[in-house]
């Protein structure tokens, strides 16, 4: 334990932060979850906290909103990671301006695990969730607050099981629809690893006041190599039909939420390449995979398998 920073995650029952929190607690780290009154009565998210609880994680009771619950539970620890969702983005100046009270702390994560928000192009709706993680950048950075900003890319979960179709439950058997051209390349990246990889730069001196990308070789694909790959595993050959960027800005404007923000996320990537777009400076950034080689990451082509 000695040496190992002590972590404090908000929102640890949520998509992200539940793998973090499991990642952590496994890596030896004395490890907090900052949990709401109203989560722990709540029947889905009770087997999460038991599943805490099993792995030796200190349940925390406290709120964003609740400054002083904030305050203590930021002076027990060293690190703070906040996986907390879209609506509450904004919110985190309320923990900066905790973290900025209590004094002790030696890095903060904020929530960010997706695109790097200062190297996009994106349309609205995904533009406004981009800049206010940027804002929350800009203002980590103001007030000196040591950080390390996660870029993880896409979840492999939320896009591969259905090879990024629209409202499909499984990967598509006859015909697939294809972003644009499909050749700007993505990252897709297995939840469990996001983790594995966000816990081991908690105390690396490479990853202090840097992006932490996630982009190991063996989950960049573009869209049409994401397909290509599909149908060799099921043997068939699939219609590609491509929709053209015209097309794609039109649906976004038409679409509802929160269909409009996965659309114009996707576009983000799949249209303006922004995964992988420009490379990354020593100056800003550090790349997980080459940083972590020990770390067995879950490829594409191994994540793919299941759905065959």
């Amino acid at each position: 334990m000695a040496g190992k920073s002590k972590i404090l995650i908000i929102r640890g029952t949520g998509y992200i932060g539940k793998y973090i929190v499991e990642k952590s607690a496994k890596a030896g780290h004395t490890t907090f979850a900052l949990i709401r009154e109203s989560t722990v009565s709540n029947p889905s998210k009770s087997k999460i906290i038991e599943g805490f609880k099993n792995l030796g994680v200190n349940i925390i009771h406290g709120d964003l909103y609740d400054h002083e619950s904030l305050v203590k539970a930021i002076k027990q620890v060293d690190v703070v990671i906040s996986t907390v969702g879209s609506p509450q983005l904004d919110d985190q100046v309320k923990l900066i301006a905790a973290i900025k009270e209590a004094g002790n702390i030696k890095r903060f994560f904020p929530s960010e695990f997706g695109n790097d928000v200062d190297r996009v192009h994106a349309v609205e709706p995904a533009k406004t969730a981009f800049a206010t993680k940027a804002k929350i950048r800009r203002a980590i950075e103001a007030e000196g607050i040591p950080y390390t900003y996660v870029s993880s890319n896409f979840f492999a979960g939320y896009f591969l099981p259905t090879l990024a179709q629209t409202g499909a439950t499984a990967p598509p058997r006859d015909k697939v629809v294809i972003q644009g051209d499909g050749n700007p390349k993505a990252v897709f990246n297995k939840e469990e690893d996001i983790g594995t990889y966000t816990i081991k730069a908690v105390d690396d001196p490479r990853t202090l006041n840097k992006i932490l990308y996630i982009k190991p070789p063996g989950n960049v694909y573009s869209f049409n190599e994401l397909v290509s790959l599909w149908e060799k595993k099921i043997g068939k050959t699939l219609e590609r039909i491509h929709v053209p960027e015209e097309q794609i800005l039109k649906n976004i404007a038409e679409a509802p939420l929160p269909v409009n923000v996965i659309l114009s996320i996707m576009h983000s990537v799949f249209v303006k390449g922004d995964h992988t777009n420009f490379e990354i400076e020593p100056s800003f950034g550090v790349e997980a995979s080459e940083l972590y080689p020990d770390v067995k990451y879950t490829t594409v082509d191994e994540y793919l398998n299941q759905f065959v």
